[in-house]
């Protein structure tokens, strides 16, 4: 009797910690100015998110609305207070003006302490912190420069064309005057894996006619993220952040690790060992690596640019001195954060953009003849990535596209520095290590910045409209210097594709197109519940 006494006291006392312990920053933003969502313990302001009852997307959307007269105001993401930033301007003196307040985004997995572990999300662009960050992008940045893409862009052509083809020989076998219905999102995941594969990795992959091969098979294990297992590492890493770093444990499981890393070795090796050279990442990388990846001053970028590219900050184009030289795991860390780039993110918007197209054929239409007009002039050469950066229809189909479905619904960032917020006549501190939320999502469905935000609408970005576009509300790929570095490489490899697809097919929507499309819930990317159905028909049947 006395040990079930002192059983349940000790269970009392463990419940009655873990209360305190998740609960012990719920009054933080009582000594605010600003208004807070409601919160719960344990779930804070997450809890729809958390039992997954609404999308990312959606649930950005609907926290943006909820205060829409103020500028700045708190939520709880489960048990870390977080201030949303709904003000443009304000986002844009957070994250560039007084950048160095908040250079780190929000810790997820562990930290870069040895740069040889096999742990590699910590030690991704992304995730670096601090100076780490710092040396990190300067030293890639001069991969991700205009004349890097063109030089990429043949190799991006190829996969292109490669995919077309095999749709095409389908196509022509069917011979039927319907057409044939696809799951677009594994369409592009194919495609994106194969682009990776050869421009990332050095690697010839062909998923469509090889469709069970290793590359992505390990891929798709990797980015299935909505495992009940990954979202206890992410549920443990923002409640118990000291324990899961003490721990050591990575985002990714060991087998996929495993093969990414003997893969870039193997490739490392043969290349060291043969001297081959191609106009791929890994070149880049291994260029990097040995310290002789510089930005050239002239003649750096193309006189034309898409609306969407960012530019690179001063910090990126800042000159290296005494860094340390960058460790394999390093080297294959990157590649592995481009490969996720490609095959999910690069995939998903390829997969809203076939979906918008097939469901407004004037838009398709409009594209399709600035396709032939450039076909033309062409002459019978490949598609360049100089001709590609001139089509403004094509631009302009796009940058909407990532107005209406951005490829992440919000980002994030740490205050490194107490900083004083002065706005509206109200002055408060956003404390050292609390986080921000920056709700784009929210920004590019408000119909402030953009009439009639759920019409897809390519001309706003026309010559005539696009200057009235307030560019601080306009973030598909983030805002000042921690901004996607891979910008160009993810705009020239979604035109190039859509080129080639729009040549020789239609998009259509077919009885199994869902309209609207409903939005995978949960902590989760921008994705489908359940794909996206559309039809390629052959222009010429």
């Amino acid at each position: 009797m006395v040990f079930l006494l002192l059983i349940s006291a000790l269970v009392l006392l463990l419940a009655y910690a873990f209360y305190g312990y998740v609960t012990k920053n719920n009054k933080y933003f009582e000594g605010k100015p600003i208004p807070c969502l409601p919160i719960e313990p344990l779930f804070g302001s997450t809890r729809q998110l958390l039992t997954r009852k609404i999308s990312s997307h959606d649930f950005m959307r609907q926290v943006y609305d909820q205060f829409s007269n103020v500028k700045i105001f708190g939520l709880f993401d489960l048990v870390t207070p977080v201030f949303l930033v709904r003000d443009p301007e304000l986002i844009k003196r957070i994250a560039v003006k007084d950048f160095d307040h908040f250079v780190n985004h929000r810790r997820i997995f562990g930290s870069n302490l040895d740069p040889d572990s096999v742990a590699l999300f910590a030690k991704t662009l992304f995730a670096l912190t601090d100076q780490q960050w710092r040396d990190m992008r300067a030293t890639l940045s001069p991969a991700f420069t205009g004349s890097k893409m063109r030089q990429m862009f043949e190799l991006i052509g190829d996969c292109s064309a490669q995919m077309v083809e095999f749709y095409r020989e389908r196509a022509v076998t069917a011979s039927s005057k319907l057409p044939l219905v696809y799951d677009v999102k594994e369409v592009f995941s194919r495609f994106g894996t194969d682009v990776i594969a050869t421009c990332a990795f050095g690697l010839k992959v062909d998923s469509f006619r090889d469709p069970n091969n290793s590359f992505y098979i390990n891929g798709k294990k990797m980015v299935h993220f909505e495992r009940f297992s990954v979202l206890l590492k992410v549920l443990f890493h923002r409640v118990f952040p000291w324990l899961m770093e003490k721990l050591q444990i990575d985002l990714f499981d060991r087998e996929q690790n495993r093969f990414f890393i003997e893969t870039i070795r193997e490739t490392l090796r043969a290349r060291e060992a043969q001297g081959i050279v191609r106009p791929d990442m890994v070149h880049l990388l291994m260029q990097a690596r040995k310290g002789t990846l510089k930005h050239h001053k002239q003649q750096e970028e193309p006189a034309i640019e898409g609306f969407a590219t960012v530019q690179e900050s001063d910090v990126g184009k800042a000159e290296l001195k005494d860094r340390r030289p960058m460790s394999e795991m390093e080297l294959v860390a990157q590649c592995l954060i481009f490969f996720l780039a490609g095959f999910d993110t690069v995939s998903n918007c390829l997969t809203f953009l076939a979906y918008e197209l097939a469901l407004n054929p004037d838009v398709q239409e409009r594209l399709h003849a600035e396709i032939l007009a450039a076909q033309a002039s062409l002459q019978g050469k490949p598609l360049s990535y100089d001709v590609l950066q001139r089509m403004k229809y094509m631009d302009m189909v796009v940058s909407e596209l990532l107005r209406k479905w951005p490829p992440g619904p919000s980002t994030d960032r740490i205050c490194t520095r107490d900083y004083v917020v002065n706005v509206d006549g109200m002055e408060f501190t956003i404390d050292n290590g609390t986080s921000i939320f920056i709700p784009i999502s929210g920004l590019h469905h408000d119909p402030q910045y953009y009439p009639e935000p759920e019409k897809f609408d390519p001309e706003r970005f026309s010559e005539e409209n696009k200057h009235r576009i307030n560019l601080d509300a306009y973030l598909p790929f983030g805002v000042g210097p921690r901004n996607c570095i891979g910008s160009r490489f993810a705009l020239m490899e979604v035109k190039a594709v859509i080129y080639h697809l729009l040549l020789v097919f239609s998009l259509e929507r077919v009885e199994q197109t869902e309209v609207p499309v409903r939005l995978k819930k949960g902590f989760v990317a921008l994705t489908t519940e359940n794909g996206v159905h559309l039809g390629f028909k052959l222009r010429d049947a």
